[in-house]
Parts: C-alpha cells; sequence; structure tokens
C-alpha cells in the first residue's frame, strides 16, 4: 500500500517505479479520484459548518420567541445534503484503496531492470556441485528406491502435488526442520513461534496476498485462509500495533505446514516434490527499523545461506530484477541450490525487504524515541529454508551409486547418529 500525500506529490517518481515493473503509469486515475474524493469531504463540511451556523441561528430565534420553522427546514434538507457528500466522499476512497490494493511495491533504486528472470543478477556462488562416478539420480528416484517416498498412494488420499514420506525419510524432514530451527533460534536470535495456520483475510490482505492472488489460496467454508506461507502469521503479529523504537528489530521463525493452490504453477514441476500442495517451511521475519531493513535484509540472507553452508551443498545467490520480483518485495534475494538430478541450480529460499509496504496495509507501527508522532516499521520474509526442497538437495547432493545416501554430518545429531539412509544401514 502507498502513502497518497506521496503519491500526490511525486506522481512522476510513482509511475516510474510502476514502470520499472512493466506497469502503465496509474498516478492519473487515482489522482483524479483523489480529487473527487477531497472535494466531496470538503463539501460535506462545508454543509456541516452550514448546518452549525443555522442552528445557532434557530437558538437565537427562539430565545427571543420568533418562529424558526424555516430554519429548521433548511437544517433537515442539509443534513441530507451532507448525508450524500459523505456517501459520495466514502465511496471515492474505497475507490482509492481498491485501486492502490492491486498496485505492486515499488522496486528500490538498485534492484536490476529487467520483464523476467532472464535479467536477474548473480551475485555469488558457494561450494561446488559434487561430481559421481555414476549417473545421478533425481530425488524421485532416489526416494522411491529406498521406499519411504510415495506419490501414488499420496495421489490415492488427495491428488496431484502431494507427497507421503515414511520411516528414514519423514524422520530426515523433521530432523532438517530442528536443524533449521536451532540455528535461527540459538545462534541469530530469533524467537520461535507456533502460530495459526488458519487465518482471516485481512491478515492476507496485510502481507499483500490479497486481492490479487486469492486464486493461489485455500479458503475455507468458514471463511479462514489456509496461511500459504508462515509469513502471513508472523508478520501480522504486529498488525494494528504501535511499538516502541527500542523494541526493534523484532525477529520471529515458525516451522509450519503451508498450503498453495499453484493456480499460477499450472504444468511446472508436475514431478516430484519441487512444487507441492502442501509443504514444510522454516520461515524468517524480521520487523526492521526504517533505517535499519536494509541491513538486516542483508542479515536475514546470511541466515540462510548458513543452513546451506552448514549441510555442504552449494549455491548460488541471485538478486531478482523489477520483473520477477514478488508483489510485496521491493527487492529479493534468491538462493537457489544445486540438484544433481536435474543438472540445475534451484530456488531454496526467497529473501525479501518489502520496506513500508506490508506496514501501511497492517497499520503496523513505531513511536520514534525522538520527536512527535509514529511511523511505519519495515517487515521482511525469507526462507530458512524451504524443508521439502533441502530434503531433495540433501538426497541428491548425498546419493551413492547403490542408491543409499549420506547423512550430511551436520545432520547425524539430529538422526542418532545415522550415516547412511538405505542399504544394510
Amino acid at each position: 500500500m502507498f502513502d497518497l500525500r506521496w503519491i500526490r506529490e511525486h506522481p512522476d517518481e510513482f509511475d516510474r517505479g510502476l514502470a520499472r515493473r512493466g506497469l502503465p503509469p496509474q498516478s492519473p486515475a487515482i489522482l483524479a479520484l483523489d480529487r473527487e474524493w477531497r472535494s466531496a469531504q470538503t463539501e460535506a463540511e462545508a454543509v456541516q459548518a452550514e448546518r452549525n451556523r443555522l442552528s445557532k441561528e434557530i437558538g437565537a430565534a427562539k430565545s427571543k420567541g420568533l418562529d424558526a420553522a424555516d430554519l429548521m427546514r433548511e437544517v433537515a434538507a442539509s443534513k441530507d445534503r451532507q448525508a450524500a457528500m459523505e456517501t459520495a466522499a466514502a465511496e471515492r476512497y474505497a475507490a482509492i484503496e481498491k485501486a492502490l490494493a492491486g498496485i505492486p511495491n515499488l522496486p528500490a533504486e538498485d534492484v536490476p531492470d529487467g520483464p523476467d528472470a532472464g535479467a536477474n543478477r548473480l551475485l555469488r556462488t558457494h561450494g561446488e556441485p559434487p561430481r559421481f562416478g555414476f549417473a545421478p539420480k533425481d530425488h524421485v528416484a532416489l526416494g522411491e528406491g529406498l521406499h519411504e517416498m510415495d506419490f501414488q498412494r499420496a495421489s490415492k488420499l488427495s491428488g496431484a502435488r502431494f507427497t507421503v514420506l515414511t520411516g528414514t525419510l519423514a524422520r530426515l524432514e523433521r530432523a532438517l526442520a530442528q536443524f533449521m530451527l536451532d540455528i535461527h533460534t540459538r545462534e541469530f536470535g530469533y524467537r520461535e513461534v507456533s502460530p495459526p495456520l488458519l487465518v482471516r483475510d485481512q491478515a492476507v490482505y496485510g502481507v499483500g496476498q490479497l486481492p490479487k492472488f486469492e486464486d493461489d489460496l485455500f479458503k475455507t467454508t468458514t471463511g479462514l485462509y489456509l496461511i500459504p506461507t508462515a509469513e502471513v502469521s508472523l508478520t501480522n503479529l504486529v498488525a494494528e500495533e504501535i511499538l516502541e523504537e527500542a523494541a526493534l528489530p523484532l525477529r520471529f521463525t515458525a516451522w509450519t505446514p503451508c498450503f498453495r493452490s499453484e493456480a499460477g504453477a499450472a504444468g511446472k514441476d508436475t514431478r516430484g516434490m519441487i512444487r507441492q500442495h502442501q509443504f514444510y517451511k522454516v520461515e524468517l521475519v524480521s520487523i526492521a527499523h526504517p533505517e535499519q531493513s536494509e541491513a538486516e535484509h542483508e542479515r536475514m540472507t546470511e541466515c540462510a545461506e548458513t543452513v546451506l553452508r552448514r549441510l555442504g551443498l552449494a549455491y548460488r545467490v541471485i538478486v531478482l530484477c523489477t520483473g520477477d520480483m514478488g508483489f510485496a518485495a521491493r527487492k529479493t534475494y534468491d538462493l537457489e541450490v544445486w540438484l544433481p538430478g536435474q543438472e540445475a541450480y534451484r530456488e531454496i529460499s526467497s529473501c525479501s525487504n518489502c520496506g513500508e509496504f506490508q506496514a501501511r496495509r497492517m497499520k503496523a507501527r513505531f513511536r520514534p524515541k525522538e520527536g512527535k508522532g509514529t511511523r511505519f516499521v519495515h517487515t521482511l520474509n525469507g526462507s530458512g529454508l524451504a524443508v521439502g526442497r533441502t530434503l531433495i538437495a540433501v538426497l541428491e547432493n548425498y546419493q551413492q551409486g547403490n542408491g543409499t545416501v549420506m547423512v550430511p554430518p551436520a545432520l547425524r545429531p539430529y538422526m542418532d547418529g545415522l550415516e547412511v539412509i538405505g542399504g544394510n544401514a
């Protein structure tokens, strides 16, 4: 969401930001509604002032014993005019809010311009992809070979894009989540949260998922939404609150299932666990001071990278271009892990700085130590990491020629010392 006054004062800058997103100018239509809204407001206030004047005249007339019937009829008529103007003003303001709700965040100045992922910029690469003396399998072949990854039974239960993990792989998934949570809470100071998985529409609106992405969400018959990511619950912890500046930054983490209809991803990654309707993710959320949010963005990305380095996985960091960023983000780093089964780097984390975009929608502010009034906080979110995709990366990067999988040393304490999955181990 945007500051209407800022658009009023900087229409060209607003439209330039949208042009970088590949969108046409929006300020003319918004400012036209703005003029109509302010005009209706002004007229309603003028009618109110006139009625106040007439009311005083009625009082004076009555005190002198004069007939005030005509004045009273004028007052009654003015009430109807004022109500009409207030209704018109409310309708115009609702139209402004509806228009602004569908406009994405403006990109930061240092975000590369471009229409799609082809314009994303590589920042750095860490580690070397493993070399095998055999043809590496993908996670589907490995998981099914271990008899612990079952897509057929999942389809029987729920349809496409679901997976059943059993035995050691189910345990590995849990171990990965615990490993990530321990790093983020013990080393990086994130506060662990067990949040609701069902949220009201206002919470989903607050982070920018509604109204634009409703088709990608699962909605219950009671009107609640299943969270597509714990970002929704964690970020909204501060909705409609005024925080003290000294409390910033707030850092939250949660391990939750996530639910997505994948309506906008028809036909993509239909094989295996890459793109599911239900998956687990460890989420990171920061509520930061505006002057510290860029540094917090770098810190959050480093937290996610630490997990990949501890697991010994090769990865690269990409800064997304204007045409590939998410709706609420002003700048995004993607972490892409090497998957031998695909011979490609694939996204495993996305860390975004949303500036005050979400905070305005949520009405989340803080009170500065100095000066009067309040300011909007900045919100950031990132995957720390997507658990299912991390499991895929571990399977494919630590596979052996006989179909077994080595357990990364960092995970063995979480697996009671188990070193090998499968075979006679």
